[in-house]
């Protein structure tokens, strides 16, 4: 069991460090002329105030402990530009709260368990795509469940924005959620499935760079 659990970390880590330097767009990953810019949405009060010393794609383990604790589930997905192609070089942020709806933040109390690495990046690879192992997303006070994402390429900022769980019923009780039109919630909103020992959630991501 321990030589599969390095095996599957191996294998998201590798994958994750494809592209080791910044580079320009590659070739077309698949031609879709008129594209729908992701929504931007805030980043929140919880982006971290200092990087954790871990920052890889798998936030169920942190540093050398494992975190047991919530539903397991990837989020995976491709950044391309308005027609279709992989923005290569570009990196992919997400930071979310623990099981128990805590963040990794002073203004949170620095409460969240620490074997929750809770924040994770990722380089895309030479197609676009990125993946990350961590929990189902969980609601905490006001809140409705969601995983923060941020997409960088060089120093650039591009795309700040929440990812929400489909068909949570705190998504209509949640004035961010709501101030989305239908277009951006069907971006915004992704179904998560079960997959394997959890759950999975595919998230396309489009940037107008």
């Amino acid at each position: 069991m321990a030589t599969s659990a390095r095996t599957r970390r191996s294998l998201l880590l590798g994958s994750a460090a494809l592209i080791a330097a910044p580079a320009w767009l590659s070739p077309a990953v698949a031609q879709k002329p008129g594209l729908r810019p992701t929504p931007r949405q805030t980043e929140g009060p919880f982006y971290p105030v200092a990087l954790p010393a871990d920052t890889d794609a798998d936030l169920l383990r942190n540093g050398q402990v494992n975190y047991g604790k919530g539903q397991a589930a990837w989020i995976e997905g491709t950044v391309v530009d308005l027609d279709g192609r992989a923005l290569q070089g570009a990196v992919v942020e997400i930071w979310q709260c623990d099981e128990a709806g805590h963040y990794h933040h002073p203004g949170d109390g620095n409460r969240a368990d620490p074997a929750f690495q809770g924040f994770g990046r990722v380089a895309v690879d030479r197609e676009g795509r990125y993946r990350f192992r961590t929990i189902r997303p969980v609601p905490y006070s006001g809140r409705t469940p969601h995983i923060h994402v941020k997409v960088r390429l060089d120093r650039m900022e591009l795309l700040t924005t929440q990812l929400y769980v489909q068909g949570d019923p705190g998504n209509e009780r949640d004035g961010l959620w709501r101030r989305l039109d239908e277009a951006g919630r069907m971006a915004l909103t992704r179904p998560f499935a079960p997959d394997g020992d959890g759950v999975k959630a595919t998230f396309p991501i489009v940037i107008q760079a």
